[in-house]
């Protein structure tokens, strides 16, 4: 079972250290994008990449659009994962959906996350009466229906926008090219999934110590997102970075390797 899952999920492990850091990607990425985080780490921790079903180099024939029409079939994976390298006490780091991954699985299984660490995390990416999300309704079914009508059009046209950056164009073009990877069917129900989910309600139960990194100018997650988290979440950090964008591990990897870092090694003993 535990070889099953390391393959069908791509697990990849480096690094020496005692403790692990397993590395979280957001949707329509995989394990790559943290390519200039890993080796900052890989001295002093053990470091467990994987790609959620359906995504990079994952088994896509495991695949279920039941168990992954909701967040709580990829959190599965991730505990999954961690139960397959019987794995305690991690450090998780999760960017964008798979902050909210991650607090469902630290919710479900306790045991599993010393910290946990989200990059432009957002629990409902909707408007409503009494919470801003950053989007309408409607915004999100143009972008849903855009992904069915000319997937390669809808990356060209998101890559931009969540890179942000304009300065360095090729950071748009790898993240397009990233996204032409996908499935597009799998990558529409994820992109559903993701933008429809509302897990407000489960913040207040994630007990885990909890450091939300918010970039500025992000189109996708309003700061006004990452304010409510740290308020509905009992044991969180929230840090404005300066980095500009949605991706600050891709577009600012230094300033992200240095927040992780500060956190992480707050209060051990030397």
């Amino acid at each position: 079972m535990a070889m099953d899952i390391l393959k069908r999920n791509n697990i990849t492990i480096t690094g020496s250290g005692e403790q692990t850091i397993l590395f979280a990607h957001g949707f329509g990425c995989d394990q790559t994008v943290w390519k200039n985080i890993v080796p900052a780490f890989e001295q002093d921790y053990r470091i467990v990449l994987f790609d959620y079903v359906g995504s990079g180099q994952s088994d896509k024939l495991a695949y279920s659009s039941d168990r992954y029409g909701t967040l709580h079939g990829y959190a599965q994976d991730v505990i999954d994962v961690c139960d397959a390298l019987d794995l305690q006490n991690i450090l998780y780091v999760g960017h964008s959906v798979s902050s909210m991954i991650g607090a469902l699985a630290s919710i479900q299984r306790p045991d599993l996350m010393e910290k946990l660490i989200m990059i432009g995390p957002s629990p409902h990416y909707l408007n409503e009466p009494d919470y801003y999300g950053g989007f309408e309704r409607e915004d999100i079914d143009e972008l849903l229906d855009m992904m069915e009508m000319n997937y390669k059009e809808w990356a060209k046209y998101l890559a931009p926008i969540s890179m942000k950056n304009e300065d360095r164009p090729h950071l748009s073009e790898e993240f397009e090219s990233m996204l032409y990877t996908n499935d597009p069917q799998i990558a529409r129900q994820f992109a559903e999934v993701t933008f429809t989910s509302d897990i407000r309600a489960e913040l207040p139960q994630v007990y885990t110590k909890t450091l939300i990194l918010q970039p500025t100018e992000d189109s996708i997650v309003p700061i006004e997102v990452g304010e409510y988290i740290q308020r509905q979440t009992p044991n969180s950090e929230l840090v404005i970075m300066k980095a500009k964008g949605h991706n600050p591990h891709i577009s600012h990897p230094e300033e992200t390797v240095q927040e992780i870092t500060r956190f992480i090694e707050a209060n051990r003993s030397v």
